[in-house]
């Protein structure tokens, strides 16, 4: 294990703050992307190629998920880590993993809405379930290989504080090594900053082919508006902040007390950057204009008593089989409208997805 500086002060804010946070995180997080995957599973079966990314997505926030109760109890004992140095490693893998295949599907999902909208019949072979399938598959294996140096580098380390009292933190280490800085400022630009102006530029254009598009109706375009303000203001508040501490952090040196104050606001947005666990399933509900009413039923099914032989079935009209319920994606839906002036042609595309 590595030495560190003494920031004592830090963890104590650790102790009272983050428990709050990590609980409400994974007391919501890990029901409502339970209920989101099975919705999204739904919406592959349909050949829906924006149920591919949303199903990555809850994945890998229910992945995150289901490593809180670690950090809850590392924070309530004040970044003191009683288990194995391979379990910290595991639980500080499967967090950035999840940031930035987060990013990433986010990306995906706004690229994906903006060939649906702003070409809507120029590039159909991009916009398949196989296409989906792979880019998601893609994600996966780039995120686990490049994450894979937290495996193997030592990620626990002791920091003295006084004379008698230590911590054996996980990776928290102050101030970073070489490799880390460079590591952080590499991860920021494509991690980060690439995301931001794909979503930015693919978000841009999809609100101006909707505001000029005169068969458009008001209601939908304010349904377009949410669902573009979800996917910015998700990535930006969620992921923006921890970020630019990042950068700061990594990139020069700073005198100890203020290099020790910029760790302290560090340390809080990561925990922050954990909602969104919580804001992705929220995401799903806009994007999907059946999302909310098919997780509602899921969770209605589980806590209700079966009253019939065959619960499959069941499951399967409560999220897909409703009679009077659209299962159209919001998004393709607002493909349509975009589109309803071509006539049959139009009519045509949107009955093949």
């Amino acid at each position: 294990m590595n030495e560190t500086e003494c920031i004592e002060e830090q963890h104590h804010v650790d102790h009272y703050l983050f428990p709050v946070i990590y609980i409400f995180v994974m007391v919501i997080s890990i029901p409502a992307n339970v209920g989101s995957l099975c919705v999204s599973c739904q919406q592959v079966k349909k050949k829906n190629e924006l149920g591919v990314y949303l199903f990555g997505l809850s994945l890998s926030d229910l992945l995150y998920s289901s490593t809180l109760p670690l950090w809850i109890h590392y924070t309530w004992n004040e970044d003191n880590w009683t288990f194995s140095p391979a379990l910290c490693k595991v639980s500080a893998f499967l967090m950035y993993v999840n940031f930035y295949s987060s990013t990433a599907f986010l990306s995906c999902i706004s690229f994906d809405r903006y060939l649906a909208v702003v070409y809507p019949l120029k590039f159909p072979y991009l916009r398949t379930r196989r296409i989906a399938f792979t880019i998601s598959l893609s994600i996966w294996i780039i995120e686990t290989l490049f994450n894979a140096i937290i495996i193997w580098k030592d990620e626990t380390s002791i920091e003295h504080c006084g004379t008698n009292k230590s911590y054996t933190l996980c990776f928290d280490k102050y101030p970073l090594e070489k490799w880390q800085s460079n590591f952080n400022i590499f991860r920021t630009c494509t991690g980060y900053v690439i995301p931001l102006v794909i979503i930015i530029f693919c978000n841009q254009k999809v609100y101006q082919a909707v505001k000029h598009n005169q068969a458009t109706e008001n209601s939908e375009k304010k349904r377009i508006i949410k669902l573009l303000l979800s996917i910015t203001l998700t990535f930006f508040l969620c992921f923006t902040p921890f970020h630019t501490m990042l950068l700061i952090l990594s990139i020069g040196k700073h005198s100890t007390n203020f290099g020790k104050q910029i760790f302290k606001l560090y340390r809080i947005t990561v925990a922050l950057t954990s909602l969104n666990c919580v804001a992705d399933p929220i995401l799903y509900c806009f994007v999907s204009e059946t999302g909310r009413s098919d997780i509602w039923n899921l969770f209605k099914f589980c806590h209700l008593p079966s009253t019939t032989s065959d619960p499959g079935m069941e499951l399967e009209d409560c999220s897909s089989n409703r009679k009077h319920t659209k299962t159209h994606v919001l998004s393709h839906q607002l493909t349509q409208v975009c589109t309803k002036k071509l006539g049959s042609f139009s009519k045509s595309y949107m009955s093949s997805i």
